[in-house]
């Protein structure tokens, strides 16, 4: 896997939304950080089946799906939707 280029957005984010459990969980600065990798599709922690699926799926207009950790090493997800109206942060267990 080819770490993508941070400099441009691929993609729209549209409203970002939070779940309550990340929004107390996740440090804001490590969600931004991320909103940006996703943004510039930067997949952060998915295997290689789910990078080439994102890949694609930025192709044709399906939904996208990232993993990062915070700097406590929380896993979390972005998730934008395939019309790219909404990015949803949430921890695993919201999912």
């Amino acid at each position: 896997m080819s770490s993508a280029s941070t400099s441009a957005k691929h993609f729209p984010l549209g409203r970002i939304v939070i779940t309550a459990n990340a929004a107390r969980a996740l440090h804001p600065a490590d969600v931004q950080e991320a909103m940006l990798r996703h943004a510039c599709g930067d997949w952060g922690e998915v295997g290689r089946a789910d990078w080439a699926e994102n890949e694609l799926a930025l192709q044709e207009g399906e939904r996208l799906f990232s993993v990062y950790r915070d700097r406590a090493q929380q896993r979390f997800y972005l998730i934008t939707e395939a019309d790219r109206s909404v990015t949803t942060c949430l921890l695993p267990e919201d999912y």
